[in-house]
């Protein structure tokens, strides 16, 4: 695995530069680049992905013969790929609006 450290703007980047490309192959394998609906209904997969690896890792499912911790590494990266094309697609800014959501979610915790 590379040791690259990025931001969470380097990261949006590279996300849609990698989105960028995925999109030619789509329109030259398939005639059409996914829609921002195709993209959430494959966010949903590997969501499910996500929880069958959190299963194997929690002794629910048997393991495979790979490291689970790789494929969670795998996996998280995947899903955080489309969060931040999406957050690309409608304009979301995604260092202020996590770090607006933390404090809210802090300030509620404090008033409990």
């Amino acid at each position: 695995m590379g040791s690259c450290r990025m931001d969470i703007d380097e990261m949006q980047q590279r996300a849609v530069e990698v989105r960028a490309k995925f999109a030619t192959f789509e329109r030259e394998s398939y005639g059409r680049e996914w829609s921002t609906e195709d993209l959430v209904m494959g966010l949903m997969t590997d969501v499910g992905d996500l929880s069958a690896i959190v299963h194997r890792l929690e002794g629910r499912r048997t393991l495979r013969d790979v490291d689970p911790k790789d494929e969670l590494a795998h996996e998280l990266s995947d899903c955080l790929w489309v969060l931040l094309v999406l957050a690309d697609r409608y304009g979301i800014d995604m260092g202020p609006a996590f770090a607006d959501t933390m404090q809210g979610i802090e300030a509620w915790i404090d008033g409990q």
